[in-house]
Protein backbone atom coordinates (compact mmCIF):
# COMPACT_ATOMS: atom_id res chain seq x y z
CA UNK A 1 0.00 0.00 0.00
CA UNK A 2 2.02 2.97 1.28
CA UNK A 3 5.29 1.28 0.39
CA UNK A 4 4.14 1.08 -3.24
CA UNK A 5 4.44 4.87 -3.37
CA UNK A 6 8.20 4.64 -2.95
CA UNK A 7 9.27 1.93 -5.39
CA UNK A 8 12.77 2.41 -6.78
CA UNK A 9 13.07 2.90 -10.57
CA UNK A 10 13.86 -0.15 -12.69
CA UNK A 11 17.36 1.16 -13.45
CA UNK A 12 18.17 0.48 -9.77
CA UNK A 13 16.24 -2.73 -9.07
CA UNK A 14 14.40 -5.07 -11.39
CA UNK A 15 10.69 -4.79 -11.90
CA UNK A 16 9.92 -1.84 -9.64
CA UNK A 17 8.34 1.43 -10.76
CA UNK A 18 8.44 5.08 -9.84
CA UNK A 19 5.66 6.36 -7.57
CA UNK A 20 2.63 7.79 -9.27
CA UNK A 21 3.13 11.37 -8.07
CA UNK A 22 2.18 13.62 -11.01
CA UNK A 23 4.80 16.17 -12.07
CA UNK A 24 3.58 19.60 -13.19
CA UNK A 25 3.89 19.60 -16.98
CA UNK A 26 4.83 23.27 -16.98
CA UNK A 27 7.96 22.49 -14.99
CA UNK A 28 9.54 20.59 -17.85
CA UNK A 29 8.24 22.90 -20.55
CA UNK A 30 9.35 26.26 -19.23
CA UNK A 31 11.86 25.75 -16.45
CA UNK A 32 9.23 26.47 -13.82
CA UNK A 33 10.34 25.38 -10.36
CA UNK A 34 7.90 23.02 -8.67
CA UNK A 35 7.70 20.95 -5.51
CA UNK A 36 5.10 18.28 -4.75
CA UNK A 37 4.52 17.22 -1.14
CA UNK A 38 2.48 14.14 -0.25
CA UNK A 39 1.00 13.88 3.25
CA UNK A 40 -0.90 11.09 4.98
CA UNK A 41 -3.87 12.40 6.97
CA UNK A 42 -7.07 11.10 8.54
CA UNK A 43 -9.90 12.23 6.26
CA UNK A 44 -13.50 10.99 6.07
CA UNK A 45 -12.78 8.01 8.32
CA UNK A 46 -9.67 6.76 6.50
CA UNK A 47 -5.96 7.47 6.14
CA UNK A 48 -5.67 9.25 2.78
CA UNK A 49 -2.91 10.83 0.74
CA UNK A 50 -3.08 14.61 0.32
CA UNK A 51 -0.93 15.97 -2.52
CA UNK A 52 0.13 19.63 -2.34
CA UNK A 53 2.02 21.16 -5.27
CA UNK A 54 3.71 24.57 -5.22
CA UNK A 55 5.16 26.09 -8.39
CA UNK A 56 6.63 29.40 -9.48
CA UNK A 57 7.99 31.23 -12.48
CA UNK A 58 8.99 34.85 -13.04
CA UNK A 59 5.43 36.19 -12.72
CA UNK A 60 3.28 33.77 -10.76
CA UNK A 61 3.09 31.38 -7.86
CA UNK A 62 0.76 28.41 -8.03
CA UNK A 63 -0.83 26.08 -5.49
CA UNK A 64 -2.85 22.91 -6.00
CA UNK A 65 -4.25 20.44 -3.48
CA UNK A 66 -5.73 17.03 -4.26
CA UNK A 67 -6.97 14.29 -1.96
CA UNK A 68 -7.12 10.55 -2.51
CA UNK A 69 -10.72 9.52 -2.99
CA UNK A 70 -12.12 12.92 -4.04
CA UNK A 71 -14.64 12.64 -6.86
CA UNK A 72 -15.24 15.26 -9.51
CA UNK A 73 -14.58 18.99 -9.48
CA UNK A 74 -15.20 20.91 -6.27
CA UNK A 75 -17.07 24.15 -5.73
CA UNK A 76 -16.17 27.43 -4.10
CA UNK A 77 -18.30 29.05 -1.43
CA UNK A 78 -20.63 30.52 -4.06
CA UNK A 79 -21.41 27.06 -5.44
CA UNK A 80 -19.56 27.78 -8.70
CA UNK A 81 -17.78 24.82 -10.27
CA UNK A 82 -13.99 25.22 -10.32
CA UNK A 83 -12.75 25.89 -13.79
CA UNK A 84 -15.60 28.24 -14.62
CA UNK A 85 -14.64 31.80 -15.49
CA UNK A 86 -13.21 33.61 -12.51
CA UNK A 87 -12.66 30.46 -10.42
CA UNK A 88 -9.37 29.23 -9.06
CA UNK A 89 -9.33 26.49 -11.67
CA UNK A 90 -9.76 22.76 -11.22
CA UNK A 91 -8.31 19.83 -13.06
CA UNK A 92 -9.87 16.62 -14.23
CA UNK A 93 -9.33 13.27 -12.59
CA UNK A 94 -5.71 12.39 -12.04
CA UNK A 95 -6.61 8.73 -11.53
CA UNK A 96 -9.64 6.57 -10.80
CA UNK A 97 -9.50 7.41 -7.08
CA UNK A 98 -7.98 10.88 -6.99
CA UNK A 99 -8.96 14.11 -8.73
CA UNK A 100 -7.72 17.69 -8.53
CA UNK A 101 -9.51 19.30 -5.64
CA UNK A 102 -8.16 22.84 -5.49
CA UNK A 103 -5.99 24.79 -7.90
CA UNK A 104 -5.01 28.45 -7.49
CA UNK A 105 -2.79 30.66 -9.65
CA UNK A 106 -1.53 33.74 -7.83
CA UNK A 107 -0.54 36.49 -10.24
CA UNK A 108 0.47 39.94 -8.94
CA UNK A 109 -2.62 41.56 -10.44
CA UNK A 110 -5.02 38.91 -8.98
CA UNK A 111 -4.62 39.70 -5.29
CA UNK A 112 -7.96 38.13 -4.36
CA UNK A 113 -6.78 34.64 -5.29
CA UNK A 114 -4.27 34.74 -2.45
CA UNK A 115 -7.12 34.42 0.05
CA UNK A 116 -9.94 31.96 -0.37
CA UNK A 117 -11.67 28.66 0.36
CA UNK A 118 -12.92 25.69 -1.66
CA UNK A 119 -15.19 22.82 -0.73
CA UNK A 120 -15.51 19.39 -2.30
CA UNK A 121 -16.70 15.88 -1.46
CA UNK A 122 -14.74 12.81 -0.34
CA UNK A 123 -16.92 9.72 0.02
CA UNK A 124 -19.94 11.97 0.42
CA UNK A 125 -18.39 14.08 3.18
CA UNK A 126 -17.57 17.78 2.84
CA UNK A 127 -13.88 18.76 2.84
CA UNK A 128 -12.71 22.39 2.92
CA UNK A 129 -9.40 23.80 1.71
CA UNK A 130 -8.78 27.28 3.18
CA UNK A 131 -5.78 29.49 2.43
CA UNK A 132 -4.30 32.92 3.11
CA UNK A 133 -1.19 33.78 1.09
CA UNK A 134 -1.62 37.55 0.99
CA UNK A 135 1.46 38.23 3.14
CA UNK A 136 3.41 35.07 2.26
CA UNK A 137 7.20 35.49 2.12
CA UNK A 138 9.14 33.60 -0.54
CA UNK A 139 12.81 32.97 -1.31
CA UNK A 140 13.93 31.27 -4.50
CA UNK A 141 11.80 28.24 -3.66
CA UNK A 142 8.23 27.74 -4.93
CA UNK A 143 7.01 26.96 -1.39
CA UNK A 144 6.49 29.99 0.92
CA UNK A 145 8.86 30.56 3.83
CA UNK A 146 6.45 32.12 6.33
CA UNK A 147 3.43 34.37 6.97
CA UNK A 148 0.81 32.11 5.40
CA UNK A 149 -1.44 29.12 6.03
CA UNK A 150 -3.14 26.41 4.01
CA UNK A 151 -5.62 24.30 5.97
CA UNK A 152 -7.57 21.16 5.05
CA UNK A 153 -10.67 20.70 7.20
CA UNK A 154 -12.64 17.47 7.60
CA UNK A 155 -15.35 16.76 10.15
CA UNK A 156 -14.72 20.05 12.04
CA UNK A 157 -11.05 19.11 12.41
CA UNK A 158 -8.02 20.69 10.74
CA UNK A 159 -6.44 17.49 9.41
CA UNK A 160 -3.57 19.23 7.57
CA UNK A 161 -2.15 22.67 8.34
CA UNK A 162 0.75 24.22 6.41
CA UNK A 163 2.46 27.51 7.25
CA UNK A 164 3.18 29.37 10.48
CA UNK A 165 -0.08 31.34 10.90
CA UNK A 166 -1.72 28.53 12.84
CA UNK A 167 -3.84 30.67 15.21
CA UNK A 168 -5.27 32.60 12.27
CA UNK A 169 -6.12 29.33 10.49
CA UNK A 170 -7.95 27.85 13.49
CA UNK A 171 -9.80 31.14 14.08
CA UNK A 172 -10.95 31.39 10.48
CA UNK A 173 -12.01 27.76 10.08
CA UNK A 174 -13.61 27.56 13.51
CA UNK A 175 -12.25 24.02 13.73
CA UNK A 176 -10.13 22.15 16.26
CA UNK A 177 -6.78 20.45 15.59
CA UNK A 178 -7.00 16.81 14.56
CA UNK A 179 -5.95 14.20 17.11
CA UNK A 180 -4.02 12.50 14.31
CA UNK A 181 -1.13 14.56 12.99
CA UNK A 182 -0.60 14.60 9.23
CA UNK A 183 2.69 12.99 8.18
CA UNK A 184 4.85 14.03 5.23
CA UNK A 185 5.61 10.85 3.29
CA UNK A 186 7.03 12.11 0.00
CA UNK A 187 8.65 15.18 -1.50
CA UNK A 188 9.15 15.47 -5.25
CA UNK A 189 10.99 18.54 -6.48
CA UNK A 190 12.12 20.01 -9.82
CA UNK A 191 15.14 22.33 -9.61
CA UNK A 192 16.99 24.11 -12.42
CA UNK A 193 20.66 25.13 -12.54
CA UNK A 194 23.87 24.88 -14.57
CA UNK A 195 25.94 22.81 -12.15
CA UNK A 196 24.71 23.19 -8.51
CA UNK A 197 21.30 21.91 -7.41
CA UNK A 198 19.91 22.72 -3.97
CA UNK A 199 17.02 21.52 -1.82
CA UNK A 200 16.08 20.88 1.82
CA UNK A 201 14.66 17.81 3.53
CA UNK A 202 13.85 16.41 6.97
CA UNK A 203 14.39 12.65 7.12
CA UNK A 204 12.25 11.97 10.18
CA UNK A 205 9.50 14.01 11.79
CA UNK A 206 11.51 15.40 14.71
CA UNK A 207 14.78 15.63 12.85
CA UNK A 208 16.72 18.64 11.62
CA UNK A 209 15.93 20.29 8.29
CA UNK A 210 18.99 19.52 6.18
CA UNK A 211 20.51 21.43 3.26
CA UNK A 212 21.19 19.13 0.31
CA UNK A 213 23.52 20.16 -2.48
CA UNK A 214 24.41 18.25 -5.65
CA UNK A 215 27.38 19.68 -7.52
CA UNK A 216 29.28 18.77 -10.68
CA UNK A 217 32.91 19.66 -11.36
CA UNK A 218 31.99 20.84 -14.85
CA UNK A 219 28.91 22.56 -16.24
CA UNK A 220 29.79 21.14 -19.68
CA UNK A 221 28.53 17.64 -18.97
CA UNK A 222 28.49 16.49 -22.59
CA UNK A 223 31.72 18.18 -23.66
CA UNK A 224 33.90 15.08 -23.54
CA UNK A 225 35.59 16.11 -20.27
CA UNK A 226 35.99 14.03 -17.12
CA UNK A 227 33.23 14.89 -14.62
CA UNK A 228 33.06 14.37 -10.87
CA UNK A 229 29.89 14.75 -8.80
CA UNK A 230 29.45 15.33 -5.07
CA UNK A 231 26.34 15.15 -2.89
CA UNK A 232 26.64 17.28 0.23
CA UNK A 233 24.48 17.28 3.35
CA UNK A 234 24.82 20.50 5.38
CA UNK A 235 28.04 21.33 3.54
CA UNK A 236 29.78 18.00 4.18
CA UNK A 237 30.53 15.61 1.33
CA UNK A 238 28.53 12.40 1.80
CA UNK A 239 28.76 10.96 -1.70
CA UNK A 240 31.65 11.43 -4.15
CA UNK A 241 31.33 10.01 -7.66
CA UNK A 242 34.44 10.25 -9.78
CA UNK A 243 34.26 9.74 -13.56
CA UNK A 244 30.50 10.30 -13.65
CA UNK A 245 30.45 9.45 -17.36
CA UNK A 246 31.21 5.83 -16.36
CA UNK A 247 29.17 5.76 -13.14
CA UNK A 248 26.10 7.73 -14.20
CA UNK A 249 23.80 5.30 -12.33
CA UNK A 250 24.39 4.00 -8.83
CA UNK A 251 23.49 4.03 -5.17
CA UNK A 252 25.20 4.47 -1.83
CA UNK A 253 24.13 4.22 1.80
CA UNK A 254 24.94 7.25 3.99
CA UNK A 255 24.16 8.21 7.60
CA UNK A 256 22.02 11.26 8.46
CA UNK A 257 20.53 11.97 11.89
CA UNK A 258 21.71 8.49 12.95
CA UNK A 259 19.51 7.07 10.20
CA UNK A 260 20.75 5.07 7.26
CA UNK A 261 19.67 6.78 4.04
CA UNK A 262 19.88 5.10 0.65
CA UNK A 263 20.90 7.55 -2.09
CA UNK A 264 20.20 6.62 -5.72
CA UNK A 265 21.21 8.63 -8.78
CA UNK A 266 20.62 8.42 -12.51
CA UNK A 267 22.55 11.09 -14.45
CA UNK A 268 22.38 9.38 -17.85
CA UNK A 269 20.42 12.14 -19.56
CA UNK A 270 22.78 14.81 -18.21
CA UNK A 271 25.62 13.20 -20.10
CA UNK A 272 23.98 11.65 -23.14
CA UNK A 273 20.68 13.51 -23.60
CA UNK A 274 19.93 16.51 -25.80
CA UNK A 275 18.12 19.78 -25.08
CA UNK A 276 16.88 20.49 -21.56
CA UNK A 277 17.60 17.33 -19.58
CA UNK A 278 17.41 16.13 -16.00
CA UNK A 279 19.06 13.73 -13.58
CA UNK A 280 17.06 11.92 -10.90
CA UNK A 281 18.19 11.63 -7.27
CA UNK A 282 16.31 9.61 -4.65
CA UNK A 283 16.88 9.79 -0.89
CA UNK A 284 15.13 6.98 1.01
CA UNK A 285 15.69 6.54 4.77
CA UNK A 286 15.72 3.01 6.16
CA UNK A 287 13.48 2.56 9.20
CA UNK A 288 15.62 1.59 12.21
CA UNK A 289 14.90 -1.90 13.53
CA UNK A 290 15.49 -1.01 17.17
CA UNK A 291 16.92 2.21 18.55
CA UNK A 292 16.63 4.20 21.76
CA UNK A 293 16.81 7.41 19.72
CA UNK A 294 13.77 6.75 17.50
CA UNK A 295 10.24 5.56 17.97
CA UNK A 296 8.23 3.93 15.24
CA UNK A 297 5.69 6.77 15.18
CA UNK A 298 8.48 9.34 14.66
CA UNK A 299 9.69 7.67 11.47
CA UNK A 300 7.60 7.62 8.33
CA UNK A 301 8.03 6.07 4.91
CA UNK A 302 9.48 9.37 3.72
CA UNK A 303 11.16 9.58 0.33
CA UNK A 304 12.71 12.53 -1.51
CA UNK A 305 12.72 12.62 -5.31
CA UNK A 306 14.88 15.39 -6.77
CA UNK A 307 14.72 16.11 -10.50
CA UNK A 308 17.79 18.21 -11.30
CA UNK A 309 17.30 19.99 -14.63
CA UNK A 310 20.46 21.22 -16.29
CA UNK A 311 20.17 24.50 -18.18
CA UNK A 312 22.80 26.05 -20.44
Amino acid sequence: MMQDLFSVPSCFSAGEKLPDVPAPAAATRSGQSAVTLVYRAGIAGHDRLVTVTWCRNLLTHGLSVSIEGSAGAGKDKTGREWGEAGGGGGGGAASKSCSSACKVEMQPWHFWRKYGAKQFQVDGKAIDVVWDLRSARYSDEPEPLSDYYVAVVSGEEVVLLLGNLKKEAFRRTGSRPSLQDAVLVCKKEHVFSKKRFLTKARFHEKGKLHDISIECSSGNLNGGVDVDMVIKIDGSVNVLVRHLQWKFRGNECISIDQLKVQVYWDAHDWLFGTGMRNALFIFKPELPSTSADFHTDECSDFCLFLYAWKVE
